[in-house]
């Protein structure tokens, strides 16, 4: 799913109110598997075991425990900037997506705090006229 950025503020600002723990995973700059594994240990605040791999990322989202809300009564992670990732490296893009789904239906079959997952890209810029 993708949202324009009008959207996606209220979106964040509703799950921080209703508690939520909320977490952007932002792939501006994201040029390979390696880096995409160390932004998403830096977004999720994985503990240092992190494998970086994706094995190691599925068990990562399915287990959260590390998140500062413990027990919170959902989760939100929001994916911005991907679009240039997605472009330069599509296999890891569709893996990367397959993962989170899973991730998501992993939570929504369990009794805890489910697990939601935005995919969104700020418009385009469009170029001025006269230049």
């Amino acid at each position: 799913m993708t949202l324009d950025p009008q959207p996606l503020t209220p979106a964040l600002a509703a799950a921080e109110e209703a508690g939520w723990t909320t977490v952007r995973l932002d792939l501006d700059g994201v040029r390979s598997k390696t880096g995409l594994m160390r932004r998403c240990g830096d977004a999720l605040r994985v503990p240092e075991y992190f494998g970086g791999n994706w094995d190691a990322l599925a068990d990562a989202l399915r287990d959260l425990s590390w998140l500062p809300d413990a027990d919170p009564p959902g989760r939100l992670l929001v994916v911005t900037s991907w679009r240039a990732f997605a472009a330069v490296r599509p296999d890891d893009w569709d893996t990367l997506r397959e993962v989170l789904e899973e991730a998501v239906d992993f939570w929504r079959e369990g009794d805890g705090p489910g697990l939601t997952v935005l995919v969104a890209e700020p418009p385009r810029r469009e170029p001025t006229a006269g230049r």
